[in-house]
């Protein structure tokens, strides 16, 4: 099979396609044949080694994929050759064929396509466990989402409003803006041409938002933070801008407030039967209408680098995929 290879760490164009021997199930095992696999972020970060999760040379990205069982292990009880499913993995998901922990698959309906299963698991699931189960946020709350074109950005906009909050996204341009909007933002702030905290304090009568999801940390994390309503919620989610913030904890202190850590790894990993709960709700919303996920570009395997490049530079809105006929 087919498979794209880190074999040194390094940018996206040091990877390799290479065909490499087709995976075999251990016991509590599937063999999924890759149809759409999600382009990450941290799948920007793992082949540079810099992210938390660090496996051997050499391996394949990709952290989520949809697509086909073609093989089970001998102790997998639930799933069926030919079922249809999405699976989270950590590393493998860039090749025809991936090996997945049986306990990380889930069967999908018919109505919902592969490229659309793909793009939900970690950006949708990351945003569904911060704002329901993290922050509790709660309908007629407002909610600023920063980065709000990005991958997880776009999916808590489109969640926030699902669960009947106020949405304010902020974002680097007004094409971003636009697409934010288009998707449910409730009202927008270009971080690069207004001053943040004069923003928020306008639209929101000066309280301030309940709940603020970060994925981009930076110069943008503090202002938010000192702009955020008594008893807010701040969510970390991750570091696209590249600069870890530092926030001093009289701020937090004098609002009454909570800063939360979003690790959707550990979460899935700790409490898969909470996850496999949250993508049936997901199902359901898409089914509903009320999730639209973007899919903004598709790539063949063989340019998984170019996919990884465009999000390491933040030229994506909602996703990219990888996709496979097989």
């Amino acid at each position: 099979m087919k498979a794209i290879l880190c074999r040194q760490y390094g940018p996206p164009s040091s990877l390799t396609c290479e065909d490499i021997p087709d995976p075999v199930p251990g016991a509590d095992e599937v063999i999924i044949d890759m149809r759409a696999a999600g382009v990450n972020f941290p799948d920007v970060l793992i082949i540079q080694n810099k992210y938390q999760h660090k496996p051997p040379l050499p391996f394949t990205p990709g952290a989520e994929l949809a697509g086909v069982i073609s093989a089970v292990g001998t102790a997998v009880e639930d799933l069926r050759v030919g079922d249809r499913v999405v699976a989270t993995c950590m590393t493998g998901g860039f090749a025809e064929k991936a090996r997945v922990a049986a306990t990380s698959v889930t069967v999908i309906p018919d109505s919902v396509g592969f490229d659309v299963a793909a793009s939900l698991s970690l950006a949708y699931g990351t945003s569904f466990h911060a704002l329901k189960d993290r922050a509790a946020l709660r309908p007629g709350e407002t909610l600023l989402v920063l980065g709000a074109a990005g991958g997880v950005g776009l999916a808590a906009v489109e969640l926030g409003k699902a669960l009947g909050a106020h949405v304010i996204a902020a974002a680097s341009s007004k094409e971003k803006l636009a697409i934010c909007t288009a998707h449910g933002a409730d009202a927008v702030i270009d971080y690069t041409s207004e001053d943040l905290r004069e923003r928020i304090r306008a639209l929101t009568d000066g309280r301030g938002p309940d709940v603020i999801y970060d994925p981009v940390g930076g110069p943008y994390s503090e202002p938010a933070f000192r702009s955020i309503g008594w008893r807010g919620r701040f969510l970390v989610v991750g570091f696209a801008h590249g600069e870890i913030p530092k926030l001093a904890l009289n701020l937090p202190l004098i609002k009454g407030a909570a800063i939360i850590g979003v690790v959707w790894g550990e979460y899935i990993r700790r409490e898969p039967e909470h996850y496999q709960a949250d993508l049936w709700t997901m199902f359901g919303l898409i089914a509903s209408g009320a999730l639209r996920p973007r899919i903004s570009a598709r790539y063949a395997l063989e340019d998984t680098a170019k996919a990884l490049e465009l999000i390491a530079n933040r030229q994506v809105t909602g996703k990219a995929v990888i996709v496979h006929e097989g």
